[in-house]
C-alpha cells in the first residue's frame, strides 16, 4: 500500500515540478523498478547492457584518468523506441557526467508500457569495485 501512495505522491507533483528533481526521479525509478513490470525489464536491460556498461565504464575511466570512482547514480527516461532521454548523473564527477553521456547514444530494449506515460524511468546506482 505504501509504494503505490508514494508513486501517487510522485505522480500528483505540484507545479513546482518536485517529481523532476533528481532525488524524485530515482525514487520513481526504484518504485518502478520492483513493480509489477519492473524484474522482467531490469532482466531484459541487463542481459543487453551488462558487457557495454563494463567496457564504457573503463573507457571513462582511462578518459579521465586518475577518475574519481566515487559511487555514482544515473537516471534516465526510456521512450517507447528504447531511446534514452533525461539522462543525468549525480555526483556530476567526470566520470559520471562521462558514463550518462554514453548511456544517452545507446538503443536499449523497448519498455513496458507504465501507465499513461509514455517514458520509463530507470535508475542505475554504480559502484566500481578493484
Amino acid at each position: 500500500m505504501s509504494l503505490i501512495l508514494s508513486l501517487a505522491l510522485l505522480l500528483g507533483a505540484s507545479s513546482a515540478q518536485p517529481a523532476d528533481t533528481f532525488a524524485a526521479r530515482v525514487t520513481h525509478g526504484k518504485l518502478v523498478e520492483v513493480g509489477p513490470t519492473g524484474p522482467a525489464y531490469q532482466k531484459t536491460l541487463w542481459r543487453q547492457l551488462d558487457g557495454p556498461v563494463t567496457a564504457a565504464l573503463k573507457s571513462c575511466i582511462a578518459r579521465h584518468a586518475p577518475a574519481d570512482k566515487s559511487p555514482f547514480t544515473v537516471v534516465a527516461d526510456i521512450r517507447p523506441d528504447g531511446a534514452p532521454r533525461r539522462v543525468d548523473a549525480q555526483p556530476a564527477t567526470p566520470l559520471a557526467s562521462c558514463f550518462a553521456r554514453w548511456l544517452a547514444t545507446q538503443t536499449l530494449p523497448a519498455p513496458p508500457r507504465l501507465g499513461d506515460s509514455t517514458d520509463y524511468p530507470i535508475e542505475i546506482d554504480v559502484s566500481i569495485v578493484h
